[in-house]
């Protein structure tokens, strides 16, 4: 696999890898009870935020020692009147079973930045590098069933729904369903 040029930009985003400052700017999405419950992790304090954002650092494609890549996704300047640019999410792509040929994406966005259209511009982008650049065979999703807005997403950008997986998480002291969802190369060729 060769290496990944990073940034990636799309018309209105900028996928870039994670760098130390990160940790403040993604606390506010990812400390939020509404956001953090769909996700594995309980939600964020400043120090988990330091940590997580220390793990990903060295994520910056699927050809390192790490097998993943996480972005921030970063709205592009001159979007945002005020500050120019900012930090609206995040979007991950990692290997799985061992192998090169199949992955797992998976995004978190800002609820204020919602309705806009960036996570499926940032997911699109990722898919592309997924299938274009590293030339995988096969993508997935998995989400918690009741996040609705993922599940949305995942159909938007052509991900079919492959199981719904009953009670089969257990999750911030709950019994979850799970949905998968998955993509293959040839898949995104004929969407």
């Amino acid at each position: 696999m060769e290496s990944l040029e990073l940034p990636l930009t799309t018309e209105r985003l900028r996928l870039r890898p994670h760098r130390t400052s990160d940790a403040e700017a993604l606390l506010p999405i990812h400390s939020r009870e509404d956001v953090a419950r769909y996700l594995l992790k309980d939600p964020w304090t400043a120090e988990a935020a330091e940590t997580e954002i220390v793990k990903r650092l060295p994520r910056t494609g699927l050809a390192t020692e790490s097998r993943a890549l996480a972005l921030v996704i970063e709205t592009a300047e001159g979007l945002d009147a005020i500050a120019g640019s900012r930090v609206i999410g995040d979007i991950g792509l990692w290997l799985e079973d061992g192998g090169d040929q199949k992955a797992e994406i998976g995004w978190t966005l800002d609820p204020a930045a919602g309705g806009h259209g960036f996570a499926t511009e940032a997911a699109i982008a990722v898919l592309g590098v997924a299938f274009g650049h590293y030339g995988l065979h096969r993508v997935v999703a998995q989400m918690d069933a009741r996040n609705t807005a993922s599940a949305k997403l995942a159909r938007r950008i052509g991900m079919r729904q492959e199981a719904h997986l009953r009670k089969d998480w257990w999750s911030k002291g709950e019994w979850t369903d799970t949905l998968i969802f998955g993509m293959l190369s040839t898949d995104r060729q004929t969407a």
